[in-house]
């Protein structure tokens, strides 16, 4: 059965496409089959992955209302075992139609239950909100990846995520876990960035990841191209970054000297 990881954090612009993208190419490469479910109404993963927006028949959109199934709204993208379920412009006002409609916080959590036992991880990418579409999300997931910059206006908006996490841990969701806090633009050469950090790993202790994301003019670059980073630019830092990010959360040992993997990337 799939693991289900909500990429969340209601702060806009602090990687969340980039790391549902990056994560995804890189667990594709390595074998895994994994769905992409973009739910951010600027659609910045589906555009990620290479998929044009204009024309699609069904979208994440109409799977919340429940006009589709999931399983019409999926499209196979170009790269290595990924598959997405893309967003429009029209999930701007999937919050009013949600209303209107029964177990309006649980459309995503009934529509995965008809194919997560088809692949190995589902990435969410959340709306930079605290709306009743990242709601929706966070009913689904296993797990929250949780993006932010080392800025200490950031541990705010942390705390109030972490607070929606612990309502809906308790009142729909109890297996609800934080995956992990993720470290993204980071500076290590900044006094600051190190004691967010330090203030983050102190009221989070096991939860920040070792690896960090640092700022990267070919992670900037890449959704340009509609490309993950790996296939973008494989010997870029971003690209290190996220392949170290892969292996922490697979459960596998990080080596500082290791030299990174070299793939044989195929595209469909």
């Amino acid at each position: 059965m799939g693991k289900i990881i909500a990429v969340a954090n209601q702060k806009g612009g602090v990687g969340k496409s980039t790391t549902v993208v990056s994560l995804a190419a890189y667990l594709g490469m390595r074998g895994k089959k994994v769905l992409c479910i973009d739910t951010d109404s600027q659609g910045n993963t589906t555009t990620g992955l290479g998929i044009a927006k204009k024309g699609l028949p069904c979208s994440c959109y109409e799977v919340l209302i429940g006009k589709s199934r999931i399983q019409d709204a999926i499209v196979e993208t170009e790269y290595e075992n990924v598959s997405l379920v893309p967003a429009v412009s029209a999930l701007a006002g999937a919050e009013i139609d949600l209303i209107e409609v029964d177990n309006r916080v649980q459309r995503l959590k009934m529509a995965l239950m008809t194919c997560r036992l088809s692949y190995d991880y589902i990435l969410i990418d959340c709306p930079p909100s605290l709306s009743l579409v990242t709601l929706n999300n966070l009913v689904s997931a296993d797990s929250v990846l949780i993006p932010m910059t080392a800025e200490f206006l950031s541990l705010e908006g942390l705390s109030q995520l972490y607070e929606t996490i612990r309502i809906v841990k308790s009142k729909y969701n109890p297996g609800l876990e934080i995956q992990g806090i993720l470290f993204t633009m980071y500076d290590a050469r900044l006094n600051l960035s190190v004691q967010v950090v330090e203030e983050v790993e102190k009221y989070f202790p096991g939860k920040v990841f070792q690896t960090k994301i640092p700022r990267n003019v070919r992670l900037s670059e890449a959704p340009s191209h509609g490309k993950p980073v790996f296939y973008y630019d494989r010997a870029s830092k971003g690209a290190e970054a996220y392949e170290m990010l892969g292996h922490e959360l697979l459960g596998e040992p990080l080596e500082p000297d290791r030299k990174p993997r070299r793939f044989i990337f195929s595209r469909r």
